[in-house]
């Protein structure tokens, strides 16, 4: 009972979000091996706020058990005293120094913006790249009674307890089930264009949650193949978006390092 118990306020406190202390001295107690405690707010600095919102509780639980093990390895590294070699703490200090430069550009990063102006102007330049026919989608579904069941059903999937085919044909609400939920070959131009836009954005096999007409559904998408319908920009702008921020990336960090190594006199190479 005691388990249990401790399960459930686990699942709320990974609920609750990366927000939960924020701006308090006080921390919130994940896990703790022989005296040293793991807490929320150190899992979630591992995380950025988007990566945080994108796990699922029963991937937040398997990366604290990560956590766990590796705090495990550490603390014997520690007794062995494999951390007192001088190549240990040479790689440890490069890893300080990575981090803190990455927590730099991260900072700098947050600044970004891409503008719809920006985005189609370089559609039209490269417009050559982008003619291409828009994809079809083999498209599974399970209809589910409610949003969280399909939550508690979807984290199954993900976690590789429930093979897909099995739950659609043991809990989908509809005859579509008795095919395992197989919709075949979805356009973008069909009735079922909602179904295509989610499977769009979804690697093959990655399931996730679409709502149409106010029905909840689990899909995934089992294979694509091109199709007749001719692409535009707006088909193109998430692609275009990706492109932009890399580049805005790389040039961001090149003008930081040019900006910094200006700034510093004192850079000296001796090879």
């Amino acid at each position: 009972m005691k388990k249990i118990l401790n399960l459930v306020i686990l699942i709320f406190i990974l609920c609750s979000g990366c927000e939960l202390k924020k701006g308090k001295e006080e921390s919130t107690p994940l896990a703790e091996v022989n005296g040293e405690i793991l807490t929320l707010e150190s899992f979630c600095s591992l995380y950025t706020e988007e990566q945080w919102n994108n796990l699922s509780e029963a991937q937040k639980r398997k990366e604290i058990e990560n956590w766990v093990n590796l705090t495990v390895l550490a603390q014997e590294a520690d007794r062995e005293k494999i951390s007192e070699e001088k190549a240990t703490k040479l790689r440890i200090d490069y890893a300080v120094k990575k981090v803190k430069a990455n927590a730099l550009l991260a900072q700098r990063l947050a600044n970004l913006t891409i503008s719809e102006e920006e985005m189609f102007n370089y559609y039209r330049l490269h417009q050559a790249d982008f003619n291409r026919k828009l994809m079809e989608y083999n498209i599974q579904r399970i209809l589910c009674s409610n949003e969280n069941t399909a939550k508690a059903l979807l984290n199954r999937i993900k976690s590789g307890e429930y093979d897909f085919n099995q739950a659609a044909l043991e809990n989908s609400l509809e005859e579509l089930k008795y095919k395992q939920g197989r919709m075949g070959f979805v356009s973008a131009n069909s009735p079922d264009s909602l179904f295509w836009k989610t499977a769009q954005k979804l690697k093959i096999n990655e399931p996730d949650i679409v709502t149409v007409d106010n029905k909840t559904y689990i899909i995934r998408c089992t294979e694509q193949r091109e199709g007749k319908q001719e692409a535009t920009f707006v088909d193109y702008r998430k692609e275009i978006y990706d492109l932009l921020l890399k580049d805005k990336k790389q040039q961001l960090y090149n003008d930081l390092v040019r900006e910094l190594k200006m700034k510093n006199n004192n850079i000296y190479y001796y090879y």
